[in-house]
């Protein structure tokens, strides 16, 4: 028998025993599944983080005071705390760093109230809005675009002029059907006129964008009813991924600098990088990817259990098929191949299926948890027909064997 006339013959024995072959197949097909789908959320989901994450400016940096904003105790001892970043530290920083090679985005913001109220048109909005002013690099660097209107002026920006750009939460709320560009809105006690709409941008990482957000010059910002005296963020950006390094010792020794911390001194400041938390981000999806492998992997194995026990019903149910067949010259080498080559099929016949049910599992799943992304993931395709080839080869090898090894005149006899 060649090659080719046991694969034919393993698949008519496959249409001899249909509803076995698909339970079989079934099994095989559910470990398969567990085994991509798990595995294809995850990637998925860490796709759509990544690309959450590059929004936010995968090649930037945030400089904060050190402990400013932390409380924790580390061995019952409360962290050391630094003076925020003044307005002037932050202008004087802004204007040395953007002076050097490489060349650098600067964006300075402060966040003026994080529960406030936005009125207009006898309407008003939930008291959970944010005020933040910014300069003129906010909307670049913090990757913010505008569905409508502009953004501010260097005449509005340098005088501290009434002017707001809104999220789309805020529009909905206080202007329904309605553009509001040039409308008029109070809020902080003052009247804020409206020169842009942020582009909806849904919920980011827990929060809600830029949608709750009423961005107002930082001159404005500065000017507004506070309780006490504001901190700024800093946050520098590059279109040079290569250069981001150097820019970030760069923009150490300039703060440093303006922060008149002393030679030895440790940084009275901290440099917050999203690469940081892209990495953060990949070893978590790792050690969620070994834990799906591990379970889909005792799901493979009780399907490789009953594969093995089927087979081996088959071969008992085929003694005197296997003792027909050597009595008209087939080896043993050629029972155990055709064994081999029907266990094979079966498994790659069920992970075929297992693997469609698993890509479309897992992006559904995806897709229920926030994720945008629709992934089909080839490196796990291939593995998975890879162990299902592995699966079959080990399944059947045994069963192939006993067929392999029967005597052919105690075949002929069996009932």
């Amino acid at each position: 028998m060649s090659f080719l006339e046991n694969i034919r013959e393993a698949l008519r024995s496959i249409r001899g025993n249909l509803l076995r072959t698909i339970l079989t197949a079934l099994i095989v097909s559910i470990g398969l599944m567990a085994l991509v789908g798990i595995l294809t959320a995850i990637d998925a989901m860490r796709h759509s983080l990544g690309d959450t994450f590059a929004s936010l400016g995968a090649n930037s940096f945030e400089m904060r005071a050190k402990g400013y904003n932390n409380r924790s105790r580390r061995g019952g001892v409360a962290d050391k705390q630094y003076p925020g970043i003044s307005y002037l530290q932050a202008s004087l920083y802004k204007k040395e760093l953007t002076q050097r090679e490489p060349a650098a985005i600067v964006g300075v913001s402060a966040s003026i109230s994080g529960a406030t109220e936005a009125k207009a048109n006898g309407q008003k909005t939930n008291p959970n809005m944010q005020v933040v002013a910014g300069d003129e690099n906010y909307l670049r660097i913090q990757s913010y675009a505008l569905s409508q209107g502009r953004t501010f002026s260097p005449a509005e920006l340098q005088n501290g002029a009434n002017v707001v750009v809104i999220g789309e939460e805020i529009k909905n709320k206080l202007y329904p059907n309605q553009n509001p560009v040039g409308k008029y809105l109070y809020a902080l006690g003052r009247r804020f006129q409206v020169v842009g709409m942020f582009e909806k941008s849904g919920s980011t990482m827990g929060g809600s964008g830029a949608d709750r957000l009423l961005l107002v010059p930082l001159e404005t910002g500065n000017q507004l009813p506070r309780q006490g005296a504001l901190t700024y963020d800093v946050k520098t950006a590059t279109g040079n991924a290569q250069g981001l390094h150097y820019l970030q010792d760069q923009a150490t020794g300039v703060m440093r600098a303006v922060r008149h911390d002393r030679l030895g001194q440790e940084d009275s400041f901290e440099v917050e990088s999203s690469d940081s938390a892209s990495k953060t981000l990949d070893e978590v999806a790792g050690k969620m990817q070994a834990g799906g492998g591990l379970i889909a992997f005792i799901t493979l194995l009780g399907a490789s259990i009953a594969l093995m026990n089927i087979m081996l019903v088959s071969v008992t149910e085929r003694t005197r098929e296997i003792g027909i067949r050597k009595a008209l010259g087939a080896t043993a080498r050629q029972i155990r191949q055709q064994f081999l080559l029907e266990a094979i099929v079966i498994c790659v016949l069920g992970g075929s299926l297992g693997i469609v049910l698993g890509i479309a599992m897992g992006n559904a799943s995806a897709l229920f948890i926030g994720s945008a992304s629709f992934l089909i993931p080839w490196v796990w395709i291939g593995v998975g027909l890879t162990i299902c080839i592995t699966v079959g080869l080990i399944a059947g090898s045994y069963p192939a064997g006993k067929a392999a090894a029967l005597d052919p005149i105690e075949s002929l006899r069996y009932e």
